[in-house]
């Protein structure tokens, strides 16, 4: 049994540590942080189902006058596992890996660090097999990871050499109070970073992009046009392409699904913890033919979408399985992704 450790538990490290206590193929030993947070108030009210450990500069006393129960320090917590998800704020996890590379454990950092702090800029789909054994990965950003699952589903069906994509970026994660545009939209330079990372994960794919934020906290809308190698994909050949993938919800505006705030609302019906979404949306309204391209548009869930690619890096960094179509299968298996076909 694989031993995982996971540190920060804010946003997306309350998410990797449910996400690796789903993997019956592997064990969650504890998560670490730095304060009693509303994140960490609201796990000792569920019973600390997570073992707590505490990063150094914790101040104990707050943690005790809470009634929080640790285990023990961060340097016990990397001592006991094989590899550490680490989540912490930017900038943090690159010092974090002095610690990871002492203790001789490997290591999975979040977007929000530098390319640098990793050996392999890593996708679960479109570049396992390069993160093999290999002991830092880094993971792509939300809407890089979504964008980088259906370009690569087209491209491995059809071959695609050419992308152009818009970003519709939501500007905070709901309860972020440090952000507030109002009645505004602003633009970022271009390229996006999201283009130049497509391009690093998938180099044989010529990518550009805009990103305008906006004053929205559900989820980023991604419109994509894509040109093939050869020939002309059809609406019908991408439908059928989108259709197979596990990762992939095709939806349509029929059906109810208007927009970002539609996919929230309906994973809090389905009874998803923290309303999450491990799959991209993708509109079968927004599929067309524009000359030689096809184009389509797709939501990315930004708080949850990078969970299953994590658990795919595990797999890789430890060789569980031996490349993307089984190491993706189990971690699709085991959160329960591509159960709505059914």
């Amino acid at each position: 049994m694989v031993k995982v450790g996971v540190a920060g538990y804010g946003v997306i490290g309350q998410r990797l540590a449910d996400g690796v206590a789903l993997q019956k193929d592997m064990e969650l030993v504890g998560i670490a942080d730095l304060a009693p947070t509303l994140s960490i108030k609201a796990l000792r009210e569920k019973g600390m189902p997570y073992d707590l450990y505490l990063v150094e500069g914790a101040d104990k006393s707050k943690f005790d006058a809470a009634g929080i129960p640790y285990k023990g320090s961060f340097q016990d917590l990397i001592g006991k596992v094989d590899i550490m998800l680490d989540s912490s704020p930017g900038g943090v996890g690159a010092k974090n890996k002095e610690l990871y590379a002492k203790a001789g454990v490997k290591a999975i950092f979040q977007g929000g660090e530098k390319n640098s702090v990793a050996d392999v800029f890593f996708h679960g789909y479109a570049n396992y097999e390069k993160g093999l054994g290999v002991n830092y990965l880094k993971l792509t950003s939300c809407n890089t990871t979504g964008l980088i699952r259906s370009v690569d589903c087209l491209d491995r069906k059809y071959g695609i050499d050419r992308v152009a994509i818009t970003i519709i970026r939501r500007v905070a994660d709901p309860g972020d109070y440090h952000r507030g545009l109002t009645n505004a939209l602003q633009m970022d330079k271009a390229p996006s970073h999201q283009a130049l990372d497509l391009m690093t994960i998938m180099p044989h794919i010529e990518a550009t992009g805009i990103l305008v934020h906006t004053p929205v906290t559900h989820g980023h809308i991604i419109t994509v046009v894509a040109h093939a190698k050869k020939g002309k994909i059809t609406k019908d050949m991408a439908l059928e392409a989108f259709k197979t993938h596990n990762r992939i919800r095709v939806v349509t505006i029929d059906e109810g699904f208007l927009g970002n705030a539609s996919f929230f609302r309906y994973a809090r019906d389905l009874g998803n913890p923290r309303g999450d979404m491990y799959e991209i949306g993708l509109w079968e309204d927004s599929i067309v033919e524009s000359g030689d391209n096809i184009m389509y548009a797709i939501n990315i869930p930004q708080e949850s979408v990078t969970i299953p690619e994590t658990m795919d890096g595990i797999r890789a960094s430890l060789k569980m399985q031996p490349d993307s179509a089984t190491g993706t299968a189990e971690t699709n298996k085991y959160l329960g992704l591509g159960k709505w076909k059914k």
